[in-house]
């Protein structure tokens, strides 16, 4: 007698988004990146760490900083052919101030948030 192998559930990647749009701040700078979920591979990422940023900027760290990080990076992820991103806040993370001038300039540059 062959006892069939156990059906196992779907694998919880299925269901999840494929890419993720992950933000970190800092006391001296912003930045957020890109990742493909399923194999962990950042597709995209912005920085107010970047030489070609500093100059253009009056400060790394502020709320309008944290908005051309997010226009860059959405620029970033049209030239790459990235449609739509998940977004993924941490827990002390609220929608507000940075992190909302972030959100909302990858939105505008044409990416869609799912």
């Amino acid at each position: 007698m062959v006892i069939p192998p156990p059906i196992k559930p779907p694998r919880l990647t299925q269901y999840l988004k494929p890419y993720v749009l992950k933000m970190h701040f800092t006391n001296k700078f912003v930045s957020a990146q890109v990742i493909h979920s399923e194999t962990a591979i950042v597709a995209s990422a912005a920085s107010s760490q970047e030489k070609a940023l500093q100059s253009s900027m009056e400060s790394t760290r502020d709320v309008a900083a944290a908005a051309k990080i997010g226009k860059l990076l959405g620029e970033r992820l049209l030239l790459k052919g990235i449609p739509a991103v998940c977004v993924h806040l941490k827990r002390e993370q609220r929608y507000h101030g940075k992190v909302k001038a972030v959100i909302d300039s990858v939105r505008e540059a044409g990416i869609k948030l799912l």
